[in-house]
């Protein structure tokens, strides 16, 4: 985590809706009994994405000085293809916009030309542990605190997920 803010920050800076991208190796620690990408690891490595994003959008730099914190609250993750070690791959992340609430965030691992797992994450920025206003976050951004008309297939996941019991009855 520490390299990849410290080695994306030192890039030129990239708009908030650019897509930010990193080129990592699946290494064998990263892999399952199986000898592909862990799906739990898959989880992790978009971390990184998501911190480069941060780092090449200057968020990281207004996270410190606001004293703001990241999480996230949701994910939908597809796994469609075994990324095995030491293949090459390249981890794509964006920002697609954000409602009242939270900041919905785009993120691809691709080997090559295929597509192997496609995520699309619901993060927040916190202050002293309660959600900050997006709009905010926009305007720190030096973006407009409305978003992007959000994608159909991320609006009707969040719908979705919103009629799903908390806590759950299990």
């Amino acid at each position: 985590m520490t390299r990849v803010l410290l080695g994306e920050g030192r890039k030129p800076r990239i708009g908030p809706f650019e897509t930010h991208r990193l080129p990592l190796t699946c290494l064998p620690w990263d892999t399952d009994i199986f000898l592909e990408m862990n799906n739990g690891r898959v989880l992790t490595l978009f971390d990184l994405g998501r911190f480069g994003l941060a780092a090449r959008t200057g968020l990281w730099q207004v996270l410190k000085d606001r004293g703001w914190g990241l999480v996230v609250a949701g994910a939908s993750v597809r796994y469609r293809a075994r990324i095995r070690p030491f293949q090459r791959f390249e981890i794509r992340t964006r920002m697609i916009g954000w409602d009242a609430r939270f900041i919905y965030i785009e993120q691809a691992m691709w080997r090559g030309g295929t597509c192997c797992h496609h995520a699309l994450m619901r993060t927040g920025v916190t202050t002293k542990g309660r959600l900050t206003d997006t709009g905010l976050v926009a305007e720190a951004l030096g973006v407009d605190r409305a978003s992007p008309p959000l994608p159909d297939w991320a609006t009707e996941w969040t719908g979705a997920d919103a009629t799903r019991p908390w806590p759950p009855a299990i």
